[in-house]
C-alpha cells in the first residue's frame, strides 16, 4: 500500500494505542497461567495476533472477539501443540518469546517456528544455545542461526551465558525458566536495551516469581518448579507509538496533547521525551497528560542503546534540527525489521538530508526547520517504524510525499493514520 502525505499542521488530543511489548507478555503468562485472565485495551495489531495465535496452537484458548478485552484460559504450563508449525509473520518479539516457551514441551513433542522473509533474516542463535544449555533441544534449520526452527523440549534447568543483542533473549528465558524442572543460572556479559527486560521483571513480580539478580542485570537466578497466575488487567499505553506524535508535535505541533502515557512504566521510549527536550523541544506534563509543540531544534548526541526503535523518528528529527546530530551506540539497530541505520540514511539523502552511517549509528548535519529538504517518494522497506518516520519529514515539508509498503504499520500501529488525521495531518492509505 501507499502512504501519501501533504505539509500538515497538527493540533488537538489525542490518546495512545496499548503497548504491544505489554500485550504480548500479557498474552504469553495468560496463556501459561493457572485459570482464566482478562486482558483489558490490548493493542490489536498483526503483531499481537500473531502472538495470539502462536499461544492459541500451544493450547491456550484465547477469545479476541472484543476488540477492549481479551480472554485467556491457559494451560497451567502444560503445552499440549496443536499444530507442528507455528507461523510468527513479522513479530520478532513473538519468535523470541517463543523459542523459550516451546522448550517447555515434552521431548516427544517439537514444534517448527517459522516467519516472513524480514523473520527468517534476523538471528536468534544467542537464545538457542541457552535453551540447549538448560535442557531442551533448538536448531535452526539452516546453517545461519535464523529461523526457521525446531524445538522440543523439555528445560530441566542448569546454567547458561547469553550475549543479548536482543533483550528479547533474556526476556524469553526469564518468562520460560520459572517453569523449568530444576533452577536455572542465567549469566548475560552484554545486553542492549535493558528497559524491555525490566518489563518483563514487572510481569514476574506482579505473577509474585522468584528469583535473584544483580543490578545490573548481569546475572540471574531462577527456582523452577512455579507456576503463574490468571490475571486481569489493562494494558498500558505505548511509548514505541508515542514516539511518533511526540515528534510531529516538535515540528509541526499547536499544542498537542497526548493522553494515556505513564511514565512510571518501564517502557524505554519514554525517554524520546527527553532526547526532544535535550534539543529543545517545547514538552511538559500536565494533570491531563503530555503538551508537545513546535520548536527551533538543535541537534546533539543521543545514546539510543536503550531505544533503537526510536532511531527512525529520531533521524528524521535530526534532518530538521539545526547542526550536527549524532544517533549513537545502537548497533542492534541494523538486526531489526530491516537495517534501519542503513534504510534512514538513504531515504533521508533522497530528500535532501546530509547524512553519514556509522557501524552503530547515524551523523545527521541539519539545517533549521529542513530548509535544505524537498519532498519526494520514498521506500519504506516494509518496516512499520520507517514509514510512520518518513511520513512525519511528508507533513513537515511542502508539496507530497509517498511512502510505499505502508501496509507495514499494521505490525504495530494500525491506528496510525486515523489517529493522525484526527490531529490535522494530511495522510492517506491507498493501494499500490
Amino acid at each position: 500500500m501507499i502512504l501519501t502525505v501533504k505539509s500538515s499542521c497538527l493540533s488537538g488530543v489525542v490518546s495512545v494505542p496499548g503497548s504491544k511489548s505489554h500485550t504480548i507478555r500479557a498474552v504469553a503468562i495468560a496463556s501459561l497461567a493457572n485459570g482464566t485472565s482478562r486482558i483489558h485495551k490490548p493493542l490489536v495489531s498483526s503483531d499481537a495476533l500473531s502472538a495470539v495465535e502462536c499461544y492459541r496452537i500451544l493450547g491456550a484458548e484465547i477469545d479476541t472477539e472484543n476488540d477492549d478485552l481479551w480472554v485467556i484460559n491457559g494451560i497451567n504450563g502444560q503445552l499440549h501443540p496443536i499444530n507442528t508449525r507455528i507461523d510468527v509473520g513479522n513479530s520478532g518479539t513473538t519468535m523470541n518469546l517463543a523459542i523459550g516457551t516451546c522448550a517447555l514441551i515434552s521431548p516427544e513433542n517439537e514444534v517448527t517456528l517459522t516467519g516472513d522473509h524480514q523473520i527468517q533474516n534476523r538471528p536468534v542463535g544467542p537464545i538457542l544455545s541457552a535453551i540447549n544449555d538448560l535442557g531442551a533441544n533448538g536448531k535452526a534449520h539452516l546453517d545461519n542461526d535464523c529461523p526457521p526452527l525446531t524445538i522440543s523440549g523439555k528445560l530441566r534447568g542448569g546454567k547458561t551465558t547469553v550475549k543479548c543483542t536482543s533483550s528479547q533473549y533474556l526476556s524469553s528465558l526469564l518468562l520460560a525458566c520459572p517453569l523449568a524442572e530444576g533452577d536455572s543460572e542465567i549469566s548475560i556479559p552484554l545486553l542492549y536495551e535493558p528497559d524491555y527486560a525490566r518489563i518483563t521483571l514487572d510481569w514476574l513480580d506482579r505473577q509474585g516469581i522468584q528469583y535473584e539478580m544483580k543490578d545490573d542485570l548481569s546475572f540471574f537466578r531462577i527456582p523452577g518448579g512455579q507456576h503463574y497466575t490468571a490475571f486481569d488487567m489493562a494494558v498500558p499505553a505505548d511509548f514505541s507509538s508515542a514516539t511518533f506524535f511526540l515528534c510531529a508535535g516538535a515540528l509541526i505541533g499547536e499544542d498537542i496533547l497526548i493522553q494515556g502515557l505513564d511514565f512510571d512504566d518501564s517502557q524505554p521510549d519514554k525517554a524520546v521525551a527527553e532526547y526532544l527536550i535535550a534539543m529543545g523541544a517545547d514538552i511538559y506534563c500536565s494533570k491531563d497528560g503530555i503538551h508537545v509543540g513546535r520548536s527551533e531544534l538543535v541537534g546533539c548526541e543521543i545514546d539510543m542503546n536503550r531505544t533503537p526503535d526510536a532511531l527512525p523518528a529520531m533521524a528524521v528529527i535530526a534532518a530538521f534540527a539545526e547542526g550536527e546530530t549524532r544517533l549513537v551506540n545502537v548497533p542492534q539497530a541494523r538486526e531489526k525489521e530491516t537495517d534501519r541505520i542503513a534504510c534512514m540514511a538513504k531515504e533521508l539523502t533522497k530528500l535532501g538530508a546530509e547524512v553519514e552511517e556509522l557501524p552503530d549509528g547515524l551523523v545527521i548535519h541539519g539545517h533549521a526547520g529542513g530548509s535544505n529538504l524537498a519532498s519526494a517518494d520514498v521506500h519504506g522497506h516494509g518496516d512499520h517504524r520507517i514509514v510512520m518516520a518518513m511520513s512525519i519529514a511528508g507533513m513537515a515539508l511542502d508539496g507530497q510525499m509517498s511512502i510505499d509498503t505502508a501496509q507495514a504499520m499494521n505490525v504495530t500501529f494500525p491506528e496510525f493514520v486515523a489517529l493522525m488525521n484526527q490531529l490535522g495531518a494530511q495522510v492517506t492509505l491507498s493501494d499500490a
